[in-house]
């Protein structure tokens, strides 16, 4: 019987087929890379397409789940994985080749709970590059990242994983609250800044590269969804998107 992957990522996925070999290649050279056992967990959510065939042909073990909560579909992730240390990435992004090993060290020396990284668009555009400044002026503030979350299986547990009351920021959320547990036990949320994770602007290519911006005239629909009382506007830019 193989021993017990070391690491899990875990890859939520909704009609992926698409960018998910290109994550899916990510991830397999960060884990050559980080010199570890990993297991890839792709969370294939409502697909009407060829995503868990592709995720198979990968090597990756597939776990299905039709929630139109992405909480609960990273949740089904992490439940899934028989890995020590969870790394969470969407898939259309591409993990940096040092992120799986530096996430590692950091977790197995004892003094990090986990982190997350920053994020990089695949293309550049003077309304994609003022969206990143302000993510990055949100991160800088915050000091809490995004993009790739990483830690102990164990501390994701106990803070309950991704809260599925929320539809929206809930990896902000996620960040928040596992930085607040590890500093209980004197370990540090760290943000890897030197291993940004590359993101699809696939929304920009759909929506345009300022559509950011003009999201305050959907703030009433914005809230709505957060609220959870209208998901008209999550559904579309979120649970049913596949570009």
């Amino acid at each position: 019987m193989a021993p017990p992957p070391h690491l899990t990522v875990v890859v939520p996925a909704h009609n992926e087929s698409a960018l998910l070999p290109g994550c899916l290649d990510s991830v397999a050279r960060a884990a050559a890379r980080a010199r570890v056992h990993a297991e890839v967990v792709v969370v294939a959510n409502r697909c009407t397409d060829d995503t868990a065939a592709v995720a198979v042909a990968a090597g990756a073990r597939v776990v299905e789940d039709d929630r139109r909560n992405l909480s609960a579909v990273r949740n089904a992730g992490i439940a899934a994985a028989r890995g020590t240390v969870v790394v969470t990435v969407d898939a259309d992004c591409r993990v940096h080749p040092d992120t799986l090993r530096l996430a590692a060290g950091f977790l197995a020396g004892g003094g990090h709970v986990g982190g997350a990284v920053r994020v990089r668009p695949e293309r550049r555009s003077a309304g994609i590059l003022a969206s990143y400044a302000v993510v990055d002026l949100l991160t800088a503030v915050t000091g809490l990242g995004g993009g790739v979350f990483w830690a102990g299986r164990r501390d994701l547990e106990a803070i309950g994983g991704f809260d599925e009351s929320l539809l929206v920021a809930e990896d902000l959320d996620l960040a928040r609250r596992l930085r607040r547990h590890g500093r209980r036990s004197g370990r540090r949320f760290t943000v890897l800044r030197s291993c940004p994770v590359v993101a699809s602007c696939r929304k920009f290519d759909h929506y345009g590269d300022w559509h950011m911006f003009g999201l305050a005239r959907d703030l009433r629909a914005v809230r709505a969804s957060a609220g959870g009382r209208d998901t008209t506007w999550v559904d579309e830019y979120f649970f049913d998107f596949n570009g």
